[in-house]
């Protein structure tokens, strides 16, 4: 028998797994719990030390409802999220690079024509979106579902503002044509803050570390036989593009916004990569 004592607190642990558990299951936990007792026997927490992590680990989940996930938020600022999604999504050169989801996904975004606006509160300088949706081979990919969400001009998601943002404000949901091209406006996007006023914005200050995200915009896109992409474009020139709060940016998702000034519709077009 292993009594637990600190040398052997490991195998102590281990030693509790029943034969029968899911191999997989077993694979996960018996590296967690390796791990988990390395960081203690590492840092040696005091005990009051103790009590504040698990202090933290209870605000987190106690902040969390069905439109905010705090959890999410501290994965991300983190690098968890970003390690995770490249882990699962290596793809082959030339194909666009995934990035974080990010906890203000919304499902059930109005399905909306091709050519109309996201914006429905009418504040900030107007821009048009178009790209093209397409395989490996630079094949378009008609009727691909092109999910994408913002912050208003404000620097907030809708659901960041119940009753001051209209619902589904900054969200739509397009369908590519026989050309694989989608399009539509929105406002030129800008960097803003994720949420500080939990848990993880007291780690954040912490670790003196900023909570600002450069200036993007969400996407998924998704087509029959097709693996499901997740990404964002981001404004190239932004000041945080070098510091995500959330590390979510990669080179290849920078695009220029072009300003437009012979008096067509929008202010500014975005000119994107394939997707």
């Amino acid at each position: 028998m292993n009594y637990f004592t600190e040398d052997t607190s490991e195998a102590a642990v281990l030693s509790r797994l029943d034969d029968g558990v899911d191999p997989r299951f077993r694979e996960i936990m018996e590296s967690m719990i390796k791990h988990l007792h390395g960081f203690i026997k590492d840092v040696e927490p005091t005990m009051d030390e103790w009590f504040q992590a698990v202090q933290f680990l209870t605000a987190t989940g106690q902040i969390c409802d069905d439109k905010r996930q705090e959890w999410i938020l501290a994965s991300d600022t983190l690098g968890v999220s970003m390690l995770v999604d490249a882990i699962n999504h290596r793809r082959p050169d030339g194909a666009t690079e995934n990035t974080v989801l990010g906890p203000f996904h919304v499902d059930g975004a109005p399905e909306r024509a091709l050519g109309d606006s996201i914006c429905l509160d009418g504040k900030g300088v107007r821009c048009v979106v178009r790209g093209t949706v397409a395989d490996e081979q630079g094949n378009p990919i008609s009727g691909a579902k092109v999910d994408v969400w913002q912050t208003n001009d404000d620097g907030f998601y809708d659901v960041q503002q119940p009753g001051q943002q209209p619902d589904m404000n900054m969200r739509g949901l397009f369908t590519t044509d026989e050309n694989g091209r989608y399009e539509y406006i929105t406002v030129k996007p800008l960097p803003y803050s994720i949420p500080t006023d939990g848990p993880v914005g007291d780690m954040l200050v912490a670790m003196g570390r900023h909570a600002m995200r450069p200036a993007h915009i969400h996407y998924i896109v998704q087509a029959p036989g097709y693996e499901t992409l997740v990404t964002h474009i981001f404004v190239k020139g932004d000041p945080y593009l070098h510091s995500d709060a959330v590390f979510g940016v990669k080179e290849s998702l920078i695009v220029e916004f072009h300003e437009i000034v012979d008096g067509m519709r929008a202010d500014f077009e975005v000119k994107l990569k394939a997707l």
